[in-house]
């Protein structure tokens, strides 16, 4: 008699199959997938050809089907319009924030993110994304078994924030891809060097702790993490980048120095000539990998120009990029409280680190050879890939737990537009975190929740993430009521926020999808702003926290007096409103002293008053009682 095959429900009908989970680079000029098999992390190549890498370009023609990759590429010289490439560097920010050059033309209000305008209409840098992350899929699905792809983990930029993750997932949809999980692309570089794997010298010795940095320089986005690793825990102590510089940057000053050769001003050259110098220049780059100089040869509006390109040449030309690189390293390690004695390693990440030069301005400066011994190119993907596994199969070696961190600082607004950090920058993640409100005025029924995201003390000087109210809060004084406000961010960096009334359960909350990202210029500001006006904030914090007590000590005198009026003579009663008249007056003012002064001054009759209060309210829960009672 023979078996019959059954599977539970929610469960494969064919178990022994295996079950791969892809791991997506998602770059800005080049994207790649990668999956583990038989044990080993390997990056898929295309089809028909054996390359690994998908330039990240769309192509959209008047009519037909929008052309991916190499097939896009082509038309760029002389369709740059429509060509649409870098779409990761518009991802999850405004019009607003795009304040880098570009051939495209955009549509959209200032406040959202554009959309390209292209010859099939206007399409969105999702849209875009989407086609690119297809077309990886596509590429995985040939080379794997049948329906044996449970999902992806897609890399992103340590420094995105929570807009331009959101737009990530959104693209991935669009492509019918299951994220399982966004993973900061310097920490799937240190996946794949195996930097948790102990030393076999240390192996016996007692625990230590390593240091390591990872300068991740692609295409169009910088980042800089520096990671602790104890013991199975590989945590990023401090993360920090750009997400508009990079490789581009780079060719786009040397395609204004070769513009310069010809005493040409930039301004007077069209965005077509540029893109199509722009290749010429991004070439010249990559053969100064090789060899010491490169002979050019360019035509700039009608005139030519032939000479030789030295890599000391390049290395000047490049300066301003890598010296805002290496600024970043600077606040990166300051924010991890190291020095750079104490980095056990460099690793160099992203295609733009090939380059001689870069490689040579991270060796002068951290004084140690950096890490660069796999392909920079491949590295991200061969660690997502490596993390896609053991999310899919439930299985490690080593047993690795990632602790990223978030970048900047979450809280909320309270009274007198002062931030509650609940979770502050560089916190690890996935965190959630609690914190205890009460209401400020009698009768409060409702409240207005509105998270932030800032190193600032105000409100006003934070950039604002979303806003939702709470309702159904029992009427009661002013204080007594308990609000417990709850953010929480996932392992991919989304935050959730709720709040609860605790006595009936009251609950409401939002998900925090902001409809556009902070551009670079504000993370700067934002992280450079904390630090330069950290005294002026605390002052200015002190006297909203002053000038709140006060009038929350005001608001509960005047709801006592209508109360327990007749607990005072009618002198007590002027003496009282008199020092509240001359509270308000000062309270009218920015100067904390008289504040503190008129406080000083009201406190005696405040607490007169309280005490008769105090003392009616005993006498009331004793009467009719007596001591045998007790």
């Amino acid at each position: 008699m023979s078996l019959l095959q059954i599977a539970e429900p929610n469960q494969s009908a064919q178990p022994h199959q295996h079950r791969f989970g892809l791991g997506i680079d998602l770059g800005t000029t080049r994207s790649l997938v990668a999956v583990v098999r038989s044990g080993k992390a390997q990056v898929l190549k295309a089809k028909t050809s054996s390359d690994t890498l998908l330039p990240s370009v769309v192509y959209y023609p008047s009519t037909g089907t929008p052309l991916v990759g190499y097939d896009a590429l082509a038309h760029l010289p002389d369709d740059p319009k429509n060509t649409i490439i870098s779409a990761k560097r518009f991802m999850g920010r405004s019009q607003a924030d795009i304040k880098f050059s570009h051939p495209y033309e955009l549509s959209g209000s200032e406040d959202a993110m554009p959309a390209f305008v292209t010859a099939q209409g206007e399409v969105s840098p999702v849209e875009v994304s989407a086609r690119i992350l297809a077309a990886l899929e596509q590429r995985a699905t040939s080379a794997l078994p049948v329906d044996s792809i449970e999902g992806a983990v897609i890399t992103v930029p340590a420094y995105f924030d929570e807009a331009q993750r959101q737009a990530t997932k959104d693209a991935a949809q669009a492509a019918g891809i299951n994220v399982l999980r966004l993973l900061n692309e310097p920490t799937a570089a240190a996946v794949a060097y195996g930097l948790d794997k102990p030393n076999q010298d240390s192996a016996d010795q007692e625990t230590t702790e390593n240091y390591y940095l990872i300068y991740d320089l692609g295409g169009g986005t910088f980042d800089v993490s520096i990671l602790k690793m104890t013991d199975g825990v590989f945590e990023v102590l401090a993360t920090g980048g750009n997400s508009a510089l990079g490789g581009d940057d780079i060719d786009r000053l040397l395609t204004n120095w070769l513009i310069k050769q010809l005493n040409i001003d930039p301004a007077e050259v069209s965005r077509h000539d540029k893109s199509v110098l722009a290749q010429q220049a991004k070439a010249y780059k990559q053969a100064l990998t090789d060899t010491e100089q490169v002979d050019i040869n360019i035509v700039v509006n009608e005139q030519s120009y032939q000479g030789v390109l030295q890599r000391k040449d390049l290395l000047t030309i490049a300066k301003p990029v890598s010296s805002r690189t290496l600024s970043v390293c600077e606040q990166v390690l300051r924010d991890a409280k190291l020095s750079i004695s104490d980095l056990d390693e460099v690793i160099l990440v992203g295609g733009s680190t090939r380059m001689p030069a870069v490689q040579q301005i991270v060796t002068d400066f951290f004084a140690k050879e950096p890490l660069c011994r796999l392909d920079p190119d491949e590295v991200v993907a061969l660690g997502a890939a490596q993390t896609a596994h053991q999310l899919v199969n439930g299985d490690s070696d080593n047993n690795l737990l990632l602790l990223d961190v978030t970048p900047l600082s979450l809280g909320l607004e309270t009274m007198g537009g002062l931030v509650e950090v609940l979770i502050p920058r560089n916190t690890p993640i996935p965190v959630k975190k609690r914190q205890v409100f009460t209401t400020y005025q009698d009768g409060q029924t409702g409240m207005v929740i509105h998270v932030v995201q800032g190193e600032r003390e105000t409100v006003e000087n934070c950039r604002s993430l979303g806003r939702f109210e709470l309702y159904g809060i029992p009427p009661m004084k002013a204080g007594f009521a308990r609000i417990e406000v709850t953010f929480s961010i996932d392992a991919n960096g989304q935050l959730t926020v709720s709040a609860q009334e605790t006595t009936t359960g009251t609950e409401s909350k939002i998900e925090i999808v902001p409809s556009y990202g902070l551009s670079d210029e504000q993370k700067e500001q934002l992280l450079v702003a904390g630090f330069k006006h950290a005294e002026e904030d605390k002052n200015a914090r002190s006297l909203i926290e002053t000038k709140v007590e006060a009038e929350r000590e005001l608001l509960a005198l005047q709801s006592a007096l209508t109360e327990f009026s007749a607990l005072l003579n009618t002198d007590e009663q002027q003496s009282l409103t008199l020092q509240m008249q001359e509270m308000q007056a000062a309270l009218s003012t920015e100067d904390i002293v008289l504040i503190e002064t008129q406080q000083a001054k009201l406190k005696p009759h405040s607490d007169a008053f309280a005490a008769r209060i105090m003392n009616q309210s005993v006498k009331s829960s004793m009467a009719g009682t007596s001591t045998k009672d007790w």
